[in-house]
């Protein structure tokens, strides 16, 4: 980390968290962030889902809810983009205060219910933006006010699809009341039908990811698998933020919300190893939760993950945590004898059951 970046993140530790978020987009859109562009190794290149991946190394979904720095996100290093989550509808979410650092345990906890302009405005951000160096996908999300949620998915699938790389079904968020229902057999079985009809109706059709929370039990797993294969989904990204706040020992631990960072670690890792088991091979998976270091990404990797993603590390570390990890991933991949990251997915399994 520079001197430069360790001194802007001291800055924006002092404000409000959200406040903080939202400098740290306009500084990146004004160009002020040193960019290293894409770390483009051989080691490190994976197709996953037809994407083609420079590196495994992503940007989770809600940083850029609204799509509104991708430019300069594709120079930060990252294989692969996510932004999101959008809505049919404009909506501004819960409350304020609604997003909580727990410095002492490198976490943080949102409740922030889906805030963003629309799939109107997303979409039209989506469509004009030059295409860059990796690929980009949009999480798709439901209005906390709508009366079909699954046709929510399949709108903003439809609207904004043709103008990004893949797309992500999120019915994990615990921030919007009664989403996590959608994970149920029966109701995530009437979603996807959905979703993949709008998918197919594309000119050209994405591929398609369900993102599951890391609070489901082995019965509840099995079920979701055996949806996302009939379904034919094109991987499971595991997992969203937890709901638990075992261990914590920051003052905010006690707010509502789904928490992220070092804590979610463990918990996501034994849910994508369970994946990875379930899956035998056939779905491409992607780990999310803890990612904070090239360790860390390994450990995913050896877990059952093809490609990992990462958010709440970089409040902490920063931007430039995204290439150290990627080199680092390189790194161990080498001291391993691997030489590409594909042939290490999955190798540690085992110790994760």
């Amino acid at each position: 980390m520079s001197t430069l970046e360790r001194l802007g993140l001291s800055l924006l530790h002092r404000i409000d968290p959200e406040r903080a978020h939202g400098l740290s987009l306009r500084a990146l859109r004004a160009g002020l962030v040193p960019l290293p562009g894409p770390v483009d190794l051989p080691r490190l290149h994976v197709t996953i889902a037809g994407l083609r991946l420079p590196n495994p190394v992503g940007l989770a979904a809600g940083y850029d809810k609204n799509a509104e720095a991708i430019a300069p996100l594709s120079r930060a290093g990252f294989g692969f983009i996510e932004v999101g989550a959008a809505t049919p509808l404009a909506q501004p979410g819960n409350d304020r205060p609604r997003l909580f650092r727990l410095t002492e345990d490198r976490a943080a906890i949102n409740r922030f219910g889906f805030n963003n302009q629309g799939m109107q405005a997303i979409g039209g951000r989506l469509a004009a933006r030059q295409r860059g160096p990796v690929p980009v996908g949009l999480n798709l999300g439901a209005n906390k006010t709508s009366t079909n949620r699954a046709a929510d998915f399949a709108a903003v699938l439809a609207h904004c699809g043709p103008h990004v790389d893949f797309a992500t079904v999120n019915v994990s968020s615990p921030n919007t009341e009664g989403l996590r229902n959608l994970q149920g057999k029966a109701l995530l079985a009437d979603l996807l039908r959905q979703v993949m009809e709008a998918r197919l109706a594309l000119a050209r059709p994405i591929p398609v990811f369900l993102k599951i929370a890391p609070d489901l039990s082995p019965g509840e797993l099995e079920d979701i698998v055996e949806v996302a294969l009939l379904a034919r989904v094109s991987g499971i990204i595991a997992t969203n933020t937890t709901l638990s706040r075992e261990g914590l020992k920051s003052a905010n631990r006690d707010q509502s919300g789904g928490l992220s960072g070092a804590p979610l670690f463990e918990k996501s890792t034994r849910v994508l190893a369970r994946l990875s088991h379930l899956t035998k091979g056939v779905l491409p998976l992607v780990g999310v939760g803890g990612v904070g270091s090239a360790e860390q990404a390994y450990e995913k990797i050896r877990a059952g993950a093809s490609a990992v993603q990462l958010y709440t590390a970089m409040v902490y570390d920063g931007l430039s945590l995204v290439p150290r990890i990627a080199q680092g991933l390189d790194r161990l991949l080498a001291r391993d004898g691997y030489a590409n990251v594909t042939l290490a997915v999955g190798t540690g399994r085992s110790a994760w059951l």
